[in-house]
């Protein structure tokens, strides 16, 4: 059975009103954004140093 022009206009409607709900598509390909670190490359020198510091002054120790 053939749609009646009242129904094709109900059916435009809705149409109409689903697709302002979905919102614009996204686009398909996104870029990926360049991940800052949490801590500045400073702080990082400073904690290895830290960290390793103890085992380089020993080992100058044991040879000097």
């Amino acid at each position: 059975m053939a749609q009646t022009p009242q129904q094709r206009a109900a059916n435009a409607r809705f149409a109409k009103r689903e697709e302002a709900k979905m919102g614009k598509p996204q686009a398909p390909v996104k870029r990926k954004e360049d991940q800052k670190s949490p801590i500045s490359r400073g702080w990082i020198i400073v904690l290895a140093f830290v960290l390793c510091g103890g085992l380089i002054f020993e080992l100058l120790k044991l040879f000097f």
